[in-house]
């Protein structure tokens, strides 16, 4: 039973039409009096909530109504709808427990995949944590692990691919969080349409809506052809937005209108355009610690965590460290025609006991980089520890140039070219190691007119 509370009337016989139509049952309560006497005897699956009740536009009213459902029914999903929607009124809907926030007039297709995707999220999440269960379930096929902290992230996985949640996706660098991205996309209901991959991190400012959005010729000084964007290629399908911690808060914003009102304008048109896209984020960043630093927006945040995947670092899960291993040995032997590769059980041991800072990714790298130099089919302790990379000492001396042979500029410069000699034009890392957004590192760059091949990261 959904509940629907709005003091106009034509509002709430719009909405009741809309859902029951949909085959939910409805009730609907024109004030919050009468909203808190229903619910004293009923149990809503999800409430539709209005913020204002009277000629005040504050939100007040719909804030502290929200408040008293929340005591009542914490885990009862809430959807504000106001025509009076601010910023700040949707992050103080949200903070207050609220899982989504639409204006009016609403679209009735948007309303109803919002209200779709809490009832589902709101369904018994089955018992499903062994590995074969999973596997017999669901597409997981190049996920690899049997930590149980894998496999809850899987469970979770599995229960929410079928809704249009967006998801948020946290982790250290080379965890794997393009992989969860995918996972996801495969077992939804979107799998047969594009999955889109885009780095935000290696989109410059000036760039940006060109890129997410397309542009039509002549739209810019270098705009010859039209230009499809990101956001209309992952139309009915998922658009996976990497990097998403490393984005100016000028594209914030942009970015946030598109995820807000599902609509945008190509550069150099003024013709608005829908996407029904599912978002699904990536970071290896404190998006929290950003907020309160004021480098990221708080409503953008609420707006692309619904839920939140946090991926554990290679470190937390070494006993899986023996079944990548063995995954990597196996699809390279293969590559490389060399059918009987294997690990002894020294090096396999020794592998468990590194540091490994740059997790599955850097542990592939150094398989594939010892599969590359030695003949050998038994790979042992020996033949991997030449291939790992070396890491500059901690309290290593550096001398700087003396005061006037430089400008900033040209040590700037310097700099930069010997972080990339260095990390092997890895940007994650040369930024990190330059104390730099990867953003700023990409304007540099561009600055500069420093050639470079990027290795990913």
């Amino acid at each position: 039973m959904l509940l629907i509370i709005d003091d106009d009337k034509a509002v709430r016989a719009s909405l009741l039409l809309l859902v029951e139509q949909e085959g939910y049952r409805a009730h609907a309560a024109a004030n919050p009096n009468e909203a808190i006497a229903w619910l004293h005897h009923n149990t809503p699956s999800l409430i539709i909530l209005d913020l204002n009740f009277s000629l005040s536009t504050t939100g007040d009213e719909g804030l502290r109504l929200l408040r008293q459902i929340k005591t009542i029914y914490p885990a009862v999903p809430v959807i504000l709808i106001t025509g009076w929607a601010t910023i700040e009124l949707a992050v103080r809907g949200m903070k207050e427990g609220a899982s989504d926030f639409i204006h009016k007039p609403w679209d009735n297709d948007w309303l109803l995949q919002s209200i779709r995707t809490l009832l589902e999220l709101q369904e018994k999440r089955p018992d499903t944590h062994s590995r074969k269960k999973l596997d017999e379930q669901y597409q997981f096929r190049q996920i690899i692990g049997q930590d149980p902290r894998i496999l809850d992230i899987l469970a979770t996985i599995g229960h929410i691919a079928s809704t249009d949640a967006s998801v948020l996706i946290m982790g250290d660098s080379g965890t794997g969080k393009e992989l969860i991205a995918e996972a996801i996309h495969n077992n939804s209901l979107r799998q047969n349409k594009p999955f889109v991959k885009v780095n935000l991190g290696g989109i410059s400012t000036t760039l940006f809506e060109s890129e997410m959005f397309g542009h039509v010729r002549g739209a810019f000084t270098d705009a010859r052809t039209d230009r499809v964007g990101r956001f209309e290629m992952a139309h009915k399908g998922t658009i996976f937005l990497d990097e998403i911690g490393e984005l100016d808060p000028g594209s914030q914003v942009k970015l946030l209108r598109v995820l807000q009102d599902r609509t945008y304008e190509v550069l150099g048109s003024s013709r608005t355009k829908t996407v029904d896209a599912r978002v699904i984020c990536a970071t290896n960043r404190s998006l929290e610690d950003m907020v309160a630093e004021k480098a990221f927006r708080e409503d953008l945040l609420y707006r692309i965590n619904l839920i939140t995947i946090r991926l554990p670092a290679l470190r937390d899960r070494i006993d899986d460290i023996p079944l990548l291993v063995d995954h990597f040995v196996a699809n390279l032997g293969e590559i490389y025609n060399r059918p009987n590769l294997a690990v002894s059980p020294g090096a396999m041991k020794w592998l468990q006991q590194l540091e490994l800072p740059g997790n599955i990714r850097q542990l592939k790298n150094l398989v594939e980089r010892t599969i590359l130099i030695t003949r050998k089919d038994l790979l042992e302790e020996n033949d991997f520890r030449p291939n790992l990379e070396v890491r500059p000492k901690k309290n290593a001396v550096t001398t700087l140039p003396e005061v006037g042979s430089l400008t900033l500029e040209e040590m700037e410069i310097q700099m930069i070219h010997q972080a990339m000699t260095f990390h092997k034009n890895r940007i994650t890392k040369v930024a990190r190691s330059l104390g730099i957004t990867r953003s700023a590192l990409y304007r540099r760059l561009e600055k500069y007119k420093i050639p470079y091949d990027e290795t990913s990261d």
